[in-house]
């Protein structure tokens, strides 16, 4: 009778639910392969045709041919190997000695090289310039007043290949660092303590146990810096060009200026997106050798080496290793901000505050690029993190074709310099049909296409750690996939959310390289007004610009890994 009753009752409708996943992940990569794929389709296309439209190899043939388009590349390839060795020279003895050492202040030291981490590396010149003109650089000044030399000599000079390359190492052995830093932390003992147990010294257990552990972390960390070198627009165009010499990206810069010539720009970009293809799969083979993760396992407590006598030396290595890249450029910055002249001596007659009196009130393009950059960075970061959020979580959790799609498609502009994702948005987006030039927009749509892969990258991390189960409960209690990402997943990846806003909103901020081709004269930002008074050899209130920039940074880190309500300590995603 049970039975007869239930067959003959209606069957319940099923409640009407609806999941946004497909539509997001169609839209996801319209907007993916609108940011990243029709950039590059432009530039190939200005790249094999002429000015009437026709087809042409001309542009290429001018690379082969032309010896002023060959020598930037060539100066540009020594540069950058330069920068490798040198960041590598620094970083690795530094991170042993924090990582492996009863070096005192280590947790400082750590601290000091994150600072040169969020100090933008044009900023980095300026300061460099500031401390080692020939004529007005600090050092040579000084050096001039203690020796009695006369007016023309001077002991360093920042505008040569030498000094661009130990300008742009200042803040590319970081990356080393961190890298080298990490793997010595997972370096287990037991390896090294066999190693003594055994009769090995302790030079000898460094040279045949512990370097060779890190040897991959080093070359890739010197990888990334030569990859940062290569790719680089601010500090060259700052020490390289008064000095009366191009690299490729000054170069690329220069061929829009009249007469402008992007087919030309346009193949000469090829072969700097090429050679940073091939640089990153070079770092994706390093890092990716199975004898290095197995090795890293953390077996034990690192045992740290008792420095002894080399305790002084290891010291002031130290010290002036974070003199050159922090505290000098930092003090300069400072100093240049407080006098009216940079040679001036900073003493209370000659401390002013004219240099900011200038800035924030009297220069009209103030107002405006702070405006534009704070503004752009607050929408980049809440969008570029939003865009990261919802593909990183397709991503890992579907395994279909079309996920991988997705994150290949969100990781595809790490490959993509800055210079030649400018040169492929400007071609882009300045026909009549579709004309962005000359506003905000197309600035934004470069900083979220160069900002993707860190933000999604960052997120993608985070899903790794949060198992799926959480996400199957609320699947099962009726939330479709959007509704679970908002109340289940999200709230579980508060801190990784901020942390990845913070990392886009501050190399929005600082970014240079693509900005420098995109931005006319209402849509400048604080980057470009500082770039521009370098020309004009305002160098006080450059500082002031740079140290608010440099405030802003900082600011946003202390807050974030400070307040409770955002996470408090537990954001070591920006340390």
């Amino acid at each position: 009778m049970a039975d007869a009753l239930a067959a003959s009752s209606p069957a319940p409708a099923p409640a009407f639910r609806l999941d946004l996943f497909r539509p997001a992940f169609v839209l996801l990569v319209a907007v993916l392969a609108a940011l990243v794929l029709l950039p590059l389709g432009w530039l190939l296309y200005y790249s094999l045709v002429d000015k009437n439209g026709a087809f042409t190899l001309a542009n290429f043939a001018s690379l082969l041919t032309d010896a002023t388009m060959r020598k930037p590349f060539v100066v540009a390839i020594g540069m950058a190997l330069g920068v490798g060795v040198l960041s590598c020279a620094i970083a690795t003895p530094l991170a042993w000695l924090v990582s492996r050492t009863d070096l005192p202040g280590r947790r400082v030291v750590r601290a000091l090289v994150t600072a040169s981490f969020v100090t933008p590396p044009f900023l980095g010149a300026i300061a460099w310039e500031i401390l080692a003109a020939p004529n007005s650089g600090l050092i040579n000044v000084l050096y001039r007043y203690m020796t009695g030399a006369e007016s023309d000599a001077h002991l360093v000079d920042i505008y040569t290949f030498e000094g661009l390359v130990f300008a742009i190492s200042c803040y590319t052995f970081p990356y080393v660092f961190t890298l080298v830093a990490n793997g010595l932390d997972r370096v287990p003992s037991d390896l090294e303590d066999a190693s003594s147990i055994l009769g090995g010294r302790a030079m000898t257990t460094l040279r045949r146990i512990t370097i060779p552990l890190v040897l991959p972390a080093m070359l890739a960390g010197s990888l990334i810096a030569i990859l940062q070198a290569l790719t680089m627009f601010g500090s060259p165009a700052i020490l390289a060009l008064p000095a009366g010499f191009h690299v490729i990206t000054t170069k690329i810069w220069s061929l829009f200026q009249f007469p402008p010539k992007p087919g030309l720009a346009a193949a000469a970009a090829l072969p700097l997106l090429l050679i940073t293809v091939l640089l990153l799969q070079g770092k994706a083979w390093i890092l990716g050798r199975k004898g290095y993760t197995v090795l890293g396992g953390k077996n034990g407590e690192a045992r740290l080496t008792a420095l002894g006598k080399w305790m002084p030396a290891a010291i002031a290595f130290a010290v002036i290793v974070l003199s050159l890249t922090v505290l000098l450029p930092y003090a300069a910055l400072l100093k240049a901000s407080l006098t009216r002249k940079v040679s001036d001596p900073l003493t209370w007659s000659t401390i002013t505050l004219h240099n900011f009196e200038f800035v924030f009130f009297e220069f009209s393009a103030t107002k405006l690029a702070m405006r534009n950059t704070f503004l752009l960075g607050f929408l980049t970061a809440t969008l570029g993190t939003a865009i990261a959020l919802v593909t990183a979580y397709i991503v890992s959790r579907n395994s279909s074709r079309g996920a991988k799609l997705l994150g290949m498609l969100a990781t595809a502009p790490v490959a993509i310099p800055g210079i030649v994702l400018g040169v492929g948005v400007f071609l882009t987006y300045s026909h009549p049909q579709l004309m962005l030039y000359g506003t905000l927009w197309i600035l934004l749509i470069a900083f979220l296409t160069i900002e993707m892969p860190a933000g999604y990258q960052q997120m993608s991390a985070a899903f790794h750690g949060i198992h799926p189960e959480l996400e199957e409960a609320s699947r099962i209690l009726g939330a479709s996939r959007l509704a679970t990402l908002r109340r289940i997943t999200a709230p579980l990846l508060r801190t990784s959310v901020i942390a990845t806003w913070c990392f886009v909103f501050i190399g929005t901020i600082r970014e240079l390289s693509a900005t420098i081709l995109l931005t006319t004269a209402n849509t400048k930002l604080v980057s470009v007004i500082i770039y521009d008074l370098n020309e004009s050899g305002d160098l006080g209130a450059i500082s002031v610009l740079g140290i608010m920039l440099l405030a802003v940074s900082f600011t946003i880190v202390f807050i974030a890994n400070r307040l409770p309500v955002l996470g408090g300590q537990r954001m070591v995603g920006l340390r």
